[in-house]
């Protein structure tokens, strides 16, 4: 989900936490992308993988509710995570296989097999059309470099 806002990467000219959010995981997508294409075109042995834990039982809910002072909603999303998401250990195991499975590959996106890569065991799935933005991935990588003075080299 989301979309790269590079007319307002960083938020500066209004933020809202749900795109924000949204964009954030996309450009987790892109740059492991890119990353895994900068790595193959230099013959670097690198695995650049991407995972998600799916809809996983942690503090991440409530504490955005809490952040926002509303206690009820905090209730009531510990309730909606009792009902509904996977343990904070199953949604741990996407980012364990990634990490050591010989059947995962450079530029792989590992999640949950389950309904809408909600919950389950960890497996490859697919990402959106914007997540393959080749274009998009090599500026933000760019935008990047300039942003934290950093240029990676694979010598």
């Amino acid at each position: 989900m989301g979309s790269i806002r590079f007319d307002d990467l960083q938020s500066e000219r209004g933020y809202y936490r749900w795109l924000a959010y949204g964009q954030s995981k996309l450009a987790n997508l892109l740059f492991t992308f890119e990353l895994q294409r900068r790595a193959d075109a230099a013959g670097a042995k690198l695995l650049a993988v991407a995972c998600h834990p799916g809809y996983a039982a942690t503090n991440l809910q409530g504490a955005s509710a809490r952040m926002q002072g509303s206690s009820g909603m905090e209730s009531f999303w510990g309730m909606v995570n009792g009902m509904f998401a996977q343990s904070a250990a199953m949604g741990s195991l996407p980012t364990l296989y990634a990490a050591t499975s010989p059947a995962v590959g450079g530029g792989d996106y590992i999640g949950p097999d389950g309904l809408g890569e909600m919950w389950g065991r960890p497996t490859k799935v697919g990402c959106s059309g914007a997540a393959k933005d080749r274009a998009a991935a090599a500026r933000l990588w760019e935008i990047s470099e300039q942003l934290t003075n950093a240029h990676y080299s694979f010598k």
